[in-house]
């Protein structure tokens, strides 16, 4: 069952690619250790001697959370423009089509729609293999319609974020969209209507300062880095050294910045207990 589910290899490290043979073992990023790919796929890509959450990509995500992998993907036409003609070492347009190629996507998120435990929702889900998750004027357009979607029918709305921030090749547009998803959240909340927020390693940046923060629930993978921005960046400018697993979802989670740490494995059935319980009060209301 779960070799349908991880249909897509994960890439590793050019310091990995170089010393592990490809298809058969995988190392462990963690505590380096050479596992075999198919027992790794059946522990849903969780190192099973550290417990190293390897990356997903949105669909394989999305086919773990729905339902018997049952879903309707929603705007999936939609694709970035270069409406600024920006270019540094590549064009846009370039990066756009390389990560097109590499990833099957249009974009760095995936909207789309199923039951999760029973309850239909609607699922944002990133994949930073595009552009590193970055979110631009596309990304920001389907998290706003899929939440005025789920305001509009009264149904949950989920996001699973993984992304380095906004995309600085489409500049002010890109910030724009740390509004337009906020203001939507707003109207989604006025109605009453549950989000909850999985923060997967990385959410930083752009995104961190907005919707994935905004969630009536806040929910991160294990050892996921979490913040504005990256520790390095923190400790150049402060010139201090930064506390152990300072940014990680653990340090967060202490400090009250999020409400849970939830493992791979039982994802799933937490998010179906909270849709559950939320649906169970709007009703009684």
């Amino acid at each position: 069952m779960f070799r349908k589910l991880f249909r897509k290899e994960i890439s590793q490290s050019e310091d990995t690619k170089s010393t592990v043979p490809s298809g058969l073992w995988i190392k462990c990023n963690e505590c380096k250790s050479l596992l075999f790919k198919g027992e790794l796929e059946k522990n849903l890509m969780v190192c099973p001697k550290c417990g190293f959450h390897f990356p997903l990509s949105a669909k394989d995500r999305l086919f773990y959370l729905f339902d018997d992998g049952v879903y309707e993907e929603l705007d999936a036409e939609l694709e970035p423009k270069d409406v600024l003609g920006f270019s540094d070492i590549k064009p846009y347009t370039e990066r756009i089509s390389s990560a097109q190629r590499k990833t099957g996507l249009k974009d760095a998120v995936v909207n789309a729609k199923g039951k999760i435990e029973g309850i239909e929702s609607f699922v944002s889900c990133f994949d930073f293999k595009f552009m590193g998750g970055s979110m631009g004027s596309v990304v920001g357009e389907k998290i706003t319609r899929n939440i005025e979607r789920a305001a509009d029918e009264g149904k949950p709305f989920i996001c699973i974020s993984s992304s380095g921030g906004a995309r600085m090749q489409e500049g002010i547009i890109s910030l724009m969209q740390m509004a337009k998803t906020s203001a939507a959240l707003a109207r989604l909340e006025e109605r009453g209507v549950p989000y909850i927020s999985v923060l997967t390693h990385p959410t930083m940046g752009g995104v961190s300062a907005s919707f994935a923060f905004l969630g009536d629930v806040i929910i991160a993978e294990p050892g996921a880095l979490i913040g504005f921005a990256g520790p390095r960046v923190i400790e150049q400018t402060i010139k201090q050294k930064l506390p152990k697993g300072f940014q990680r979802a653990e340090f967060l989670l202490e400090h009250g910045l999020i409400d849970m740490v939830v493992e791979r494995e039982n994802l799933k059935s937490v998010i179906g207990q909270l849709l559950k319980t939320f649906t169970s009060k709007v009703s009684s209301a």
